[in-house]
């Protein structure tokens, strides 16, 4: 087949799995608001079910529901018969996905779980199904043409199946008004892990510890004095007024300019020389806002302070280093 058949044809799939996805709108209905309802309200766990194309996406569904605050597992249907039914426990919920609804390792399932009494939602393509017949609440996907050639392989359906049970999920992550703060928790490792830690979480240099902090009422020369009495330091002192609220702040680089033109540099009061008012960024916010203000105005420590803009501690570029959000040649 020429390859701008192959192409078209390409295209073709995309354009009916589209298709399938935004025919999926009209099957949020009220079974679907119920639904979300029973999940959020679950007292243990929700356990997803699938066979065959639709397992895979009862996997996924149930990886997103236990990231975004419901605790999820996968059943295997063809096992659940051989034992796993041992693992569901008394307030479980399960939800089966089944395009056609009448795969005989589901019912087998199914008749085991209603004889325990164990609220069943079903997303499959007919509340008439057997799968249909015998659950709580159905959400019916509707008839639903394959994008395969043959019309046999699951494909849009299991497409549209999956955009249901993501709408679900994430739903149900509305109901329990699941925060930012909630998925850094599930999410300490990888990108998104790194996206939302904190910058208190992020920096190493804390105050009461390895911080640089001195009065900006003293010269240049004592504040060199106790710097040094640091083992390890940033390369900038984080100065403060008598109200201990940050007022300035005097780096490596501002003390080399100093002491190049000034045989009395070290005798001057470091608020005459000091950065006056830097830029800063509060504890609270995420590390991704430090990498975005120190890229753009080029700074290699940035202080951090508390809502009443006492200096906390300082990030620097070795920090967002250290969390892979900053490669070292970005500042080049």
């Amino acid at each position: 087949m020429p390859s701008d058949s192959i192409a078209t044809f390409a295209r073709q799939v995309i354009e009916v799995e589209a298709a399938a996805v935004a025919k999926m709108a009209a099957a949020v209905d009220d079974a679907f608001v119920r639904a979300a309802e029973l999940i959020q309200k679950c007292p243990a766990t929700l356990l997803t079910c699938g066979i065959g194309k639709a397992g895979h996406v009862a996997r996924k569904v149930s990886a997103t529901f236990s990231s975004t605050g419901t605790p999820s597992h996968y059943l295997n249907p063809a096992e659940a018969v051989h034992g796993d039914l041992g693992a569901v426990r008394n307030g479980d919920v399960v939800l089966v996905f089944s395009y056609s609804g009448e795969s005989d390792e589901i019912l087998r399932m199914l008749s085991i779980l209603k004889k325990l009494d164990h609220p069943v939602i079903a997303i499959t393509q007919s509340k008439s199904s057997g799968l249909g017949r015998h659950s709580d609440v159905v959400i019916q996907m509707g008839p639903v043409e394959e994008a395969c050639p043959l019309g046999l392989a699951p494909s849009a359906s299991t497409t549209a199946m999956l955009a249901l049970g993501d709408a679900l999920a994430l739903s149900v992550m509305k109901l329990r008004n699941f925060t930012r703060d909630d998925f850094a928790i599930f999410h300490p490792g990888g990108q998104l892990g790194r996206k939302l830690i904190k910058v208190a979480e992020a920096m190493s240099f804390k105050a009461g510890d390895n911080l640089p902090l001195a009065r900006d009422t003293q010269t240049v020369g004592e504040v060199l004095s106790n710097v040094a009495k640091i083992k390890r330091r940033c390369g900038a002192v984080v100065l403060t007024d008598a109200a201990g609220k940050m007022s300035g702040i005097f780096s490596d680089g501002d003390l080399r300019r100093l002491v190049t033109g000034d045989v009395n540099a070290l005798k001057r009061t470091i608020g005459d020389v000091m950065t006056k008012n830097p830029r800063r960024i509060r504890g609270d916010q995420l590390a991704s806002e430090a990498m975005a203000i120190m890229h753009q105005f080029r700074f290699d420590e940035l202080p951090v302070v508390d809502e009443q803009d006492r200096p906390i501690g300082v990030i620097d570029v070795q920090d967002l280093v250290m969390l892979k959000m900053l490669d070292v040649d970005d500042k080049a």
